[in-house]
């Protein structure tokens, strides 16, 4: 997120993250670009937000721009779905916390659209966004929101999330119209690319080097694990494992039709499904998973940008991020640019 909004032309004045991988991946591509800014590494919960105003040498409502994506598996509508009984659904309302005592002009929020209808500790449904923006306007905000997919604009991946923007008065803010969409609609009278594609956004890279290969800066590596080579052998480009019914059932083995993201092949010519922390999608044509900078490449990182963090072969839960969970858990720089681009336009209306 942070990519695109400095990209709009705002400078990003300090980072509040937890996890010593996205810690390191942020510091070292800070110091690479000499910029000032402060990584805190530390749970936003224990943080004293008057403390940071003074430490970053601001005063009540000087701050232009407060934005963030708190942690969202509370909400997602493949997750549990537990909500505000999820204490990971609570970090959201740390935005509202640090929005009381700065005063920003704008807040800017990402979150999954599952928030729009997550249940609050009653089990009602869509009073966790209520109260929300509830909070939000009894601190002198008026908020719109609105579902976006990054397809839409210029991502190779179709990937829904709501956006949230927030101001202190009405003003004119509107999020953008998209630039891009199916090829048929591209072909119409409106002025729109067609989407853009995974076979587009992976072009020109070279072969990945291995798990123990030298060059691992560029996160261009191939850490697939054999039986994961064998089992994708003969999906087509395009499809996943268990709608292959032709091939063995010890190669399917207890995968049903209704695991259509596991053990799946991605399309060249098309948009890859959501990035996720849970899965490694497949290469289009080679058997072995996306490597990070693939996947950084479909989500809309530029090339410079360096990940730090160890690249796990496996799914699962762990501690802390690896590299493919890292660029899953982000939000696609593009989409927060032209987010961005909309609000700097509030501050030269």
């Amino acid at each position: 997120m942070d990519i695109g909004v400095l990209q709009a032309g705002f400078d990003v004045l300090a980072c509040v993250e937890n996890d010593p991988h996205c810690c390191e991946t942020l510091n070292f591509n800070l110091a690479k670009e000499c910029r000032k800014t402060k990584v805190i590494e530390h749970d936003v919960r224990e943080l004293d937000p008057t403390k940071l105003m003074a430490n970053l040498k601001l005063k009540v409502g000087e701050l232009a721009l407060l934005f963030g994506g708190p942690p969202c598996q509370a909400f997602s509508q493949i997750g549990k779905q537990k909500g505000l009984k999820d204490e990971r659904g609570l970090l959201l309302f740390q935005m509202v916390r640090f929005a009381e005592v700065f005063q920003p002009k704008v807040i800017f929020i990402e979150q999954v659209k599952g928030l729009l209808s997550a249940k609050d500790k009653r089990g009602l449904r869509g009073e966790v966004f209520e109260k929300f923006i509830s909070e939000l306007e009894n601190l002198g905000y008026i908020s719109k929101w609105q579902i976006i997919n990054a397809a839409n604009y210029g991502v190779a991946q179709t990937r829904q999330r709501v956006f949230i923007v927030s101001t202190k008065k009405p003003n004119g803010f509107q999020f953008p119209a998209p630039t891009r969409g199916p090829k048929e609609r591209a072909l119409s009278l409106l002025p729109i690319e067609p989407y853009f594609t995974v076979g587009q956004a992976i072009l020109g890279l070279r072969r990945p080097s291995t798990k123990n290969g030298t060059i691992k800066e560029n996160s261009h590596v191939d850490v697939t694990p054999k039986g994961d080579r064998i089992r994708i052998h003969g999906v087509p480009e395009g499809a996943y494992l268990a709608g292959q019914t032709h091939l063995p059932k010890e190669q399917i083995k207890n995968l049903t039709k209704k695991d259509t993201t596991k053990y799946l092949r991605l399309s060249r010519t098309k948009p890859s499904n959501t990035l996720r922390c849970g899965e490694i999608f497949f290469h289009p044509v080679t058997d072995r998973y996306l490597t990070p900078r693939e996947c950084m490449r479909i989500h809309g990182f530029p090339d410079e940008y360096i990940l730090k963090g160890p690249i796990r072969s496996r799914s699962g839960r762990v501690r802390n991020l690896d590299q493919h969970r890292q660029v899953a858990n982000s939000v696609p720089p593009p989409v927060a640019k032209v987010i961005a681009d909309e609000i700097m336009k509030l501050f030269h209306a």
